[in-house]
Protein backbone atom coordinates (compact mmCIF):
# COMPACT_ATOMS: atom_id res chain seq x y z
CA UNK A 1 0.00 0.00 0.00
CA UNK A 2 1.13 3.72 -1.13
CA UNK A 3 1.53 5.75 2.02
CA UNK A 4 -0.89 8.23 1.81
CA UNK A 5 -3.91 6.35 0.29
CA UNK A 6 -6.56 4.79 2.05
CA UNK A 7 -6.35 0.56 2.40
CA UNK A 8 -8.18 -0.77 0.12
CA UNK A 9 -11.01 -1.86 1.63
CA UNK A 10 -13.98 -4.65 0.17
CA UNK A 11 -17.05 -4.92 1.74
CA UNK A 12 -19.62 -7.63 0.63
CA UNK A 13 -22.84 -9.01 2.23
CA UNK A 14 -22.04 -12.09 4.25
CA UNK A 15 -24.73 -14.48 5.33
CA UNK A 16 -24.49 -16.16 8.40
CA UNK A 17 -21.64 -18.81 8.44
CA UNK A 18 -22.07 -19.86 12.19
CA UNK A 19 -25.26 -20.66 13.88
CA UNK A 20 -25.37 -17.89 16.91
CA UNK A 21 -25.60 -19.92 20.97
CA UNK A 22 -28.85 -17.55 21.52
CA UNK A 23 -27.58 -16.62 24.48
CA UNK A 24 -25.98 -13.30 24.02
CA UNK A 25 -22.33 -15.19 22.31
CA UNK A 26 -21.40 -15.41 19.33
CA UNK A 27 -18.12 -17.80 18.85
CA UNK A 28 -17.95 -17.82 23.05
CA UNK A 29 -17.56 -13.87 23.22
CA UNK A 30 -20.38 -11.46 24.41
CA UNK A 31 -22.70 -9.32 21.75
CA UNK A 32 -23.11 -6.29 22.06
CA UNK A 33 -26.99 -5.00 23.18
CA UNK A 34 -27.62 -3.60 19.55
CA UNK A 35 -24.89 -5.30 17.38
CA UNK A 36 -21.17 -6.36 17.19
CA UNK A 37 -18.00 -5.10 15.55
CA UNK A 38 -15.70 -8.50 15.13
CA UNK A 39 -12.19 -7.65 14.02
CA UNK A 40 -9.79 -10.75 13.00
CA UNK A 41 -6.12 -9.34 13.56
CA UNK A 42 -3.04 -10.51 13.56
CA UNK A 43 0.39 -10.04 15.06
CA UNK A 44 2.10 -8.19 12.85
CA UNK A 45 -0.44 -6.29 10.71
CA UNK A 46 -0.37 -2.52 10.87
CA UNK A 47 -3.44 -1.91 9.26
CA UNK A 48 -5.14 -3.85 12.36
CA UNK A 49 -4.16 -1.07 14.56
CA UNK A 50 -5.59 1.50 13.23
CA UNK A 51 -8.48 -0.52 12.36
CA UNK A 52 -8.78 -1.73 16.28
CA UNK A 53 -8.64 2.52 17.15
CA UNK A 54 -11.52 3.11 14.85
CA UNK A 55 -13.88 0.15 15.64
CA UNK A 56 -13.26 0.90 19.44
CA UNK A 57 -13.77 4.62 19.08
CA UNK A 58 -17.25 3.74 17.32
CA UNK A 59 -18.04 1.42 20.14
CA UNK A 60 -17.65 4.03 22.77
CA UNK A 61 -20.04 6.55 20.86
CA UNK A 62 -22.90 4.61 19.27
CA UNK A 63 -24.99 2.48 22.31
CA UNK A 64 -25.31 -0.97 22.30
CA UNK A 65 -22.02 -1.46 20.36
CA UNK A 66 -19.42 -3.60 21.37
CA UNK A 67 -15.97 -4.35 19.93
CA UNK A 68 -14.39 -8.03 19.52
CA UNK A 69 -10.66 -8.17 18.74
CA UNK A 70 -9.92 -11.73 17.18
CA UNK A 71 -6.25 -13.11 16.73
CA UNK A 72 -6.44 -15.02 13.72
CA UNK A 73 -3.14 -17.08 14.54
CA UNK A 74 -5.04 -18.16 17.59
CA UNK A 75 -7.72 -18.89 16.35
CA UNK A 76 -7.52 -20.85 13.46
CA UNK A 77 -10.51 -23.14 13.53
CA UNK A 78 -12.67 -20.27 13.74
CA UNK A 79 -10.75 -18.73 10.89
CA UNK A 80 -11.11 -21.57 8.90
CA UNK A 81 -14.58 -21.98 9.40
CA UNK A 82 -15.15 -18.39 8.21
CA UNK A 83 -12.75 -18.03 5.20
CA UNK A 84 -10.93 -15.70 6.22
CA UNK A 85 -8.13 -15.21 4.00
CA UNK A 86 -6.15 -11.33 5.54
CA UNK A 87 -6.40 -9.42 8.52
CA UNK A 88 -7.81 -7.05 9.16
CA UNK A 89 -11.18 -8.62 8.64
CA UNK A 90 -14.19 -7.41 9.95
CA UNK A 91 -17.54 -8.88 10.89
CA UNK A 92 -20.74 -6.33 11.64
CA UNK A 93 -22.91 -8.40 13.68
CA UNK A 94 -26.64 -8.02 14.51
CA UNK A 95 -28.10 -8.07 18.44
CA UNK A 96 -28.85 -11.80 17.48
CA UNK A 97 -24.85 -12.66 16.14
CA UNK A 98 -25.97 -12.42 12.36
CA UNK A 99 -23.22 -11.79 10.25
CA UNK A 100 -24.61 -8.40 8.39
CA UNK A 101 -21.55 -6.83 6.57
CA UNK A 102 -17.91 -8.25 5.98
CA UNK A 103 -15.20 -6.03 5.30
CA UNK A 104 -11.30 -6.65 4.68
CA UNK A 105 -8.72 -3.55 4.99
CA UNK A 106 -8.88 -0.85 7.22
CA UNK A 107 -11.72 0.95 7.20
CA UNK A 108 -12.52 5.04 8.37
CA UNK A 109 -15.10 5.42 10.88
CA UNK A 110 -18.06 6.99 8.84
CA UNK A 111 -18.32 3.40 6.45
CA UNK A 112 -17.96 1.86 9.91
CA UNK A 113 -20.93 3.92 11.44
CA UNK A 114 -22.71 3.49 8.04
CA UNK A 115 -22.39 -0.41 8.63
CA UNK A 116 -23.95 -0.03 11.96
CA UNK A 117 -27.38 1.22 10.45
CA UNK A 118 -27.87 -2.53 8.36
CA UNK A 119 -27.15 -4.19 11.71
CA UNK A 120 -29.23 -2.19 14.52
Amino acid sequence: MTPGREADVRIRDAGDRTDPAGNGTWAGRELGRRATLVQFSSAFCQPCRATRRVLAEVAEIVPGVSHVEIDAEAELDLVRELDIAKTPTVLVLDADGRTVLRATGQPRKADVIAALGRAV
